[in-house]
């Protein structure tokens, strides 16, 4: 049972917007690359692990604080015994293993699963503890990519590979137990205790007069949308959305990039790039949202 889906992270979301409308330095580029690489191994696992017919609770995409210190978990499941620990992977290509190191084929280092791994296990170990809880951790790299290969792999590492995956989750199926109240009650503290928002975002450098204005489509992210009646509709893929719902997507994306600024129909409408009428943009605020002030002082929230 999945207990916590996943989700795009904030600083994901902000690239995919940022992406669009600004150009991004070249490392920030990468960053973006590797974030959205990382999401989509993510959700490659999950397609495994909702097949799960057993009784247990799936919790992805953690984000926890503990003694002042910030850390990730891609997924984790728990059975009956044993709470399974996974830190997901998305390498593509040939790699090798040697001395506790992991290379790529041209030689190059790159950072071990199994440090983040190890660190992430111990302050989830950590975390239980403060909340009394006393269960066995079992965990795992999986390396989701096909294309991927990984020469002279020790036996001994706890290494999952795409060939091995369907193998270990009906391991799980076939020897998990019936849950108890105070599995369930240890999942929901988990979640509770989930951070929204990572401190540690790298997010380039940018201002609203400098991003291009305009509404995405949903579908394909371009700024290529049409006014037609009450739908919006793109023109790079031709998908078709109501009006409604493009303006508070524009509404969303602007108050992730912008916080701290009040929405008011002037810059929804400078923010949307000027497709939709001043009139069209507050009916659809005024159907969702509070309206605080008068006149040019009007804003909602």
């Amino acid at each position: 049972m999945i207990y916590k889906s996943r989700t795009e992270s904030a600083e994901l979301l902000m690239f995919k917007s940022l992406g669009v409308r600004m150009e991004l330095p070249e490392k920030d580029k990468l960053h973006y690359l590797s974030l959205q690489k990382g999401y989509d191994g993510e959700v490659m696992f999950d397609t495994f692990t909702e097949k799960l017919q057993s009784e247990c609770l799936i919790l992805n995409d953690l984000l926890f604080k503990i003694n002042n210190t910030v850390f990730q978990i891609d997924s984790l499941i728990i059975t009956a015994a044993v709470i399974h620990f996974y830190e997901v992977k998305n390498f593509e290509g040939d790699f090798y293993y040697e001395s506790d190191r992991l290379y790529t084929k041209s030689k190059t280092e790159i950072n071990n699963p199994l440090t983040q791994l190890n660190r992430g296990v111990s302050l989830f170990r950590q975390l239980l503890q403060s909340l009394g809880i006393n269960m066995k951790i079992d965990p795992s790299v999986v390396f989701i990519n096909p294309a991927f290969t990984l020469y002279q792999t020790p036996l001994d590492k706890p290494f999952i590979f795409p060939t091995q995956l369907y193998r270990h989750l009906n391991g799980i199926d076939k020897t998990s137990a019936k849950l108890s109240t105070k599995h369930k009650q240890l999942a929901a503290q988990l979640v509770s205790l989930h951070c929204a928002d990572s401190p540690y975002k790298q997010i380039p450098a940018y201002t609203f007069e400098g991003l291009r204005k305009g509404m995405l489509c949903f579908k394909c992210a371009s700024i290529s949308l049409a006014v037609v009646g009450h739908n919006c509709v793109c023109g790079e893929c031709g998908y078709v959305e109501k009006v409604g719902e493009a303006v508070m997507r524009s509404v969303k994306e602007f108050r992730l990039l912008f916080p701290g600024v009040r929405i008011s129909t002037r810059i929804i409408h400078e923010w949307c790039g000027g497709l939709l009428s001043r009139k069209r943009i507050k009916n659809v605020l005024e159907k969702n949202f509070k309206r605080v002030g008068v006149r040019q002082w009007t804003f909602f929230e």
